[in-house]
């Protein structure tokens, strides 16, 4: 446990946070279990009694994980939790039409995004190994509402999953307590390289774009993709590789162009995120934005979902 003590009294804050901000997610799960009672006292303030507690719960130790290196003050870290819980708490009374007042989330420091906090950040590659242990409907809705930025919130992540909002909320719930237990149970296992994984996918999403330019795009689909892929949108069947080449096809020769501003990679899936640029005499010609949505077998693509976003994405911080 890096030399973490074994002991969790009120001084052993600092070396728990500064422990777990190295990427030693023993650490943090020692913190969020000394500091589970006034979380949930929080939780159960805000919300009474019920199953939205656990919800808020499991959530906050999914934002934990993913923000810990936020905590400028190491023993201000019990404070820091129980406003992770508070804000969670909040936002899901405004989801619930339940007015509440706004508290201001601060911001990484230095304006740094989640983004790039979580690309430089150790914990990270935990996170992944136990995202990867998710069935594929649990696994998608995580990675959409944790990872992507343009489909976060549950009415996004329902049409892109092609289910009723009430599943992407259960679905959300089964795989926040199953990662609550995977990522302690991954912890000692071997990890990959999360952010050699993400700059390998900025270049391939850059190179599929330019090979499709270059009027190659067969070439890459051949290379990359399952023969028998499938390309849908919405959750209804497009058809297979002819209809992803007819369509890239169609949209170079109208004169739309994609850029890349965003890239999620695991192993079993991906997510590109696409700025959407229509021709100078037909702008409102596509809408600004769509997510490629990809699942792996064998490393290989062997499903691509269209996601097409109803407002403009706001670019990543590419990868060199």
């Amino acid at each position: 446990m890096n030399g973490v003590p074994a002991t969790t009294g009120l001084g052993e804050d600092t070396p728990l946070t500064r422990a777990a901000q190295a990427g030693d997610v023993s650490a943090l799960a020692l913190l969020l279990e000394r500091h589970r009672p006034g979380m949930r006292a929080v939780a159960l303030s805000l919300l009474g009694p019920g199953p939205d507690v656990d919800d808020v719960m499991q959530e906050a130790a999914l934002v934990a994980l993913r923000r810990i290196v936020d905590v400028r003050d190491p023993q201000a870290v019990g404070p820091w939790l129980r406003m992770v819980v508070r804000n969670n708490c909040r936002t899901l009374l405004r989801a619930s039409r339940r007015v509440e007042p706004l508290e201001e989330v601060p911001l990484p420091p230095d304006g740094v995004t989640p983004e790039q906090v979580l690309q430089s950040h150790a914990l990270r590659d935990w996170i992944w190994e136990a995202i990867e242990t998710l069935s594929p409907a649990l696994r998608l809705p995580v990675v959409l509402r944790y990872f992507s930025t343009g489909i976060t919130s549950y009415r996004q992540i329902a049409e892109a999953c092609a289910v009723p909002v009430g599943t992407v909320r259960s679905r959300l719930s089964q795989a926040r307590a199953a990662l609550a237990q995977a990522v302690t149970a991954t912890a000692a296992t071997a990890h990959e390289d999360v952010t050699r994984r993400t700059e390998a996918g900025w270049l391939e999403a850059r190179e599929t774009l330019a090979a499709a330019e270059r009027g190659e795009f067969g070439k890459v689909v051949k290379d990359r993709y399952s023969p028998d892929v499938s390309l849908l949108a919405g959750g209804e069947l497009l058809g297979g590789a002819g209809v992803l080449l007819a369509g890239m096809d169609g949209d170079l020769s109208a004169g739309v162009r994609q850029r890349p501003v965003h890239i999620v990679a695991g192993r079993s899936l991906v997510v590109w995120e696409m700025e959407l640029i229509s021709p100078a005499d037909d702008p409102e010609h596509c809408p600004p934005g769509v997510a490629w949505i990809m699942t792996l077998d064998g490393g290989r693509i062997d499903r691509v979902s269209l996601f097409h976003a109803a407002r403009p994405m706001e670019p990543a911080s590419p990868v060199a």
